[in-house]
C-alpha cells in the first residue's frame, strides 16, 4: 500500500467523527442563540449573521482535532468534508428544534415572524402594493415543514460555501517521499 493509500485510510473514520462531534456543538450553540432571540424578542434577519461566527470558529477547531488526532496534516477535500458534513449535522439538531418549537410550542411563530419583515419593510418605505406582494411570496415559505427543507438546503450550502474558505486557510498537506 503506498502513502496516499495508507493516509486516506488512516483519516476516513476521523473525518466522520469530528463532522458529527463539532456539528453537534454548533447545532446547540444554533439552538441556544435561537432561544436567545425568541426570548429577547431580537429575532431579525439583520442579526442573523451572528449565528454563524460561532460556526466558522467550530469549523477550525473541527479542522485543528482532526490534524492533532491524526498526523498533523488534512487536505482540502478533507477540510472541505468535515465542514459540509458539520454543516449537515448542525442543522439537522438546530433545524429538528426549530420545527418542533414552531410547530407544537409555539404556533405563531411564523405569524410573528411575518410581522416583523412587515415592520421592516414599512421602516424601508415600501409601499402598501409592494408589501403585500413580498407577504404573499414570503408566506409560502412561512411554515414549519417548509422552512426546514429550504432551511436544509441553505444550512448545507452555506457550510460548504464557508468550508471552501476555511479548509483553504487550515488545510495542511502531506510531505509524501
Amino acid at each position: 500500500m503506498d502513502h496516499l493509500e495508507e493516509f486516506d485510510n488512516q483519516e476516513t473514520g476521523s473525518v466522520k467523527q469530528v463532522s458529527i462531534k463539532w456539528g453537534l456543538i454548533s447545532g446547540i450553540t444554533s439552538i441556544v442563540f435561537f432561544l436567545m432571540f425568541v426570548f429577547t424578542d431580537s429575532y431579525d434577519d439583520n442579526k442573523n449573521w451572528v449565528a454563524y461566527v460561532p460556526f466558522i470558529i467550530f469549523m477550525v477547531l473541527a479542522h485543528k482535532e482532526f490534524k492533532n488526532n491524526g498526523n498533523g496534516t488534512m487536505t482540502y477535500g478533507q477540510g472541505l468534508g468535515i465542514g459540509t458534513l458539520m454543516a449537515l449535522f448542525s442543522y439537522l439538531v438546530s433545524g429538528i428544534f426549530t420545527y418542533i418549537y414552531a410547530k407544537f410550542v409555539d404556533p405563531d411563530f411564523y405569524s410573528m415572524l411575518s410581522d416583523k419583515m412587515v415592520e421592516q419593510w414599512e421602516e424601508q418605505g415600501l409601499s402598501q402594493e409592494e408589501i403585500d406582494a413580498a407577504l404573499s411570496m414570503t408566506n409560502k415559505f412561512l411554515s414549519p415543514e417548509i422552512s426546514f427543507a429550504v432551511g436544509f438546503f441553505g444550512a448545507v450550502l452555506s457550510g460548504f460555501l464557508i468550508a471552501l474558505i476555511v479548509s483553504a486557510i487550515t488545510k495542511k498537506n502531506p510531505d509524501y517521499q
